[in-house]
């Protein structure tokens, strides 16, 4: 009607956003699961430290050939300013 067309397949079909259903998997297994963190504001911190501090600046990502994401993002960016 309006030339809108869903990107999901289907509600809950995990293979429509493979790069996001794996990062939430990951920060489920790795911060939140078995913790009970005393108040939201506690959950809040303890995820954003999580987030951007471990796993873009230290965690090591396969699909980035075992370099976080801060460093791959380094690397890229000098090797394009290389290529320019």
């Amino acid at each position: 009607m309006h030339g809108i067309e869903l990107s999901m397949s289907a509600k809950g079909n995990c293979y429509d956003n493979p790069v996001a259903e794996s990062f939430f998997h990951t920060l489920k297994t790795e911060e939140t699961q078995h913790k009970q963190y005393r108040t939201r504001e506690e959950g809040k911190c303890a995820i954003f430290e999580y987030v951007e501090v471990f796993y873009n600046r230290q965690r090591l990502h396969s699909t980035l050939g075992y370099m976080s994401p801060a460093d791959f993002e380094t690397s890229w960016k000098q090797d394009y300013v290389l290529s320019v």
